[in-house]
């Protein structure tokens, strides 16, 4: 126990306390940023949807597509999300993916 101002303050409470005002971004991984090489995208509506399948992943932060290059950069949370799970999102939405080398 810890005596603070004349009263006693459980040492689990100030434990429970100091968690509660430590940002969750502490406690998190660092994001990862991966870059997929993405076949089919032959047009200006293409990169929207491979978009937008991306963005529906849990953990993805952001998305870049990009249509002349055919890739998308895509940076996410890996303890929610990794590579695969956006490779299957692409290529559910008819769009194969593979990570660029």
């Amino acid at each position: 126990m810890i005596v603070l101002n004349a009263r006693e303050i459980p040492m689990n409470r100030l434990l429970l306390a100091a968690l509660l005002v430590t940002p969750l971004s502490v406690l998190a991984a660092d994001p990862q940023t991966v870059v997929l090489d993405v076949q089919n995208m032959t047009c200006e509506l293409c990169p929207i949807t491979v978009k937008k399948a991306l963005d529906k992943v849990p953990g993805v932060a952001a998305t870049k597509i990009d249509l002349d290059k055919k890739t998308a950069t895509v940076k996410f949370d890996p303890d929610r999300a990794n590579v695969a799970a956006l490779v299957k999102a692409t290529t559910n939405a008819g769009y194969p993916s593979t990570a660029h080398d």
